[in-house]
């Protein structure tokens, strides 16, 4: 019950940010200070999360190559090849720059600390929901702009080229994961004692980002370019494209005779798209670009894979008692 009133805060909070956004909207020399702090936070954010990982996780996580095989090919195959797929249907109902941030969605790599959470609490292979996930993210880091450039941006930027977009997301989120890995025996004891730090940064930066991003496109006419008819299709194509690609992480899994764990944890690693990572991502790809549409996509898919994994994932710990 704790964790849902956890998620629920939350999206209460995201909410409360686009409508701060709306109506009290950051802009021209403030907005640059804000956007600094908000890369400074995020550096942060991602120093704790390799502070956070074991290396022993990932040693004992990397054994199940198979699984994290499986999870690697339906977050950058499936998901990317069913948001292409549905380009004559979402383009002309959602507009470009709408259907860029959906297919973007597609692009991101899984999320960590709420796949690692729901594989825990339905009781599946949580070391190697460890593993996946993070070399999800870290591989995201190259394979997401790559995609980006090559089905988006390219059309849009004649020669865009990936490689200073690669660079930018290692300097930001690469490094300081390996730094605090490095650092990681001086760090994590006082981690340790206040483990909520990681939540707080993780959660406040997403909320920076947010707040940083909607501004700009309030400040862009945002409202006066997607009314709530469009907000209600969006929500719907994100709900489709959900339960797709949750019943062949259901399916796929126990085709191949994985263990009823490593099945827990291809579902809900394979499963969800990351606001974490995606919103700074988005930062740096989409430079110039209406970014309040860009993440609008995966801010509902979000909020909608995190209801619908807490239900099944509740579900399935009482079946397993």
């Amino acid at each position: 019950m704790l964790k849902f009133l956890a998620l629920d805060r939350f999206t209460v909070l995201l909410v409360g940010m686009v409508l701060l956004a709306t109506f009290f909207p950051v802009s021209g020399q403030a907005a640059q200070y804000f956007n600094t702090l908000t890369t400074v936070a995020i550096a942060i954010l991602f120093f704790l999360h390799g502070a956070k990982l074991s290396r022993e996780a990932v040693i004992e996580g990397i054994l199940h190559w198979k699984m994290h095989l499986l999870v690697f090919a339906i977050t950058f195959f499936i998901f990317p090849a069913l948001g292409l797929l549905a380009k004559p249907i979402l383009l002309p109902l959602l507009g470009q720059q709408l259907y860029w941030g959906f297919l973007f969605m597609c692009f991101l790599p899984s999320t960590v600390q709420s796949s690692i959470a729901f594989t825990s609490v339905a009781k599946g292979n949580v070391a190697g929901a460890v593993c996946s996930a993070s070399f999800s993210n870290l591989v995201g880091m190259f394979i997401t702009p790559v995609l980006v450039s090559f089905f988006i941006l390219g059309q849009s930027q004649h020669g865009f080229d990936p490689t200073s977009s690669i660079i930018e997301i290692t300097l930001l989120l690469l490094v300081p994961f390996v730094l605090g890995q490095l650092l990681r025996p001086y760090v994590f004891p006082y981690m340790a004692k206040v483990p909520s730090i990681v939540k707080a940064f993780d959660q406040g930066s997403i909320l920076m980002v947010v707040y940083g991003a909607f501004s700009g496109a309030v400040v862009a006419g945002l409202w006066h370019q997607v009314n709530w008819k469009t907000l209600l299709l969006l929500a719907l194509a994100c709900s489709v494209l959900l339960t797709i690609i949750m019943l062949l992480a259901l399916y796929l899994p126990r085709a191949f005779g994985f263990s009823r764990a490593d099945q827990i944890t291809v579902f809900f690693c394979g499963s969800k798209k990351t606001l974490a990572s995606g919103v700074p991502m988005a930062q740096i790809l989409f430079i110039g670009q209406p970014l309040g549409m860009i993440v609008l996509p995966i801010m509902i898919f979000h909020q909608i894979q995190l209801m619908v994994c807490g239900v099944i994932a509740n579900y399935w710990a009482k079946s397993q008692d």
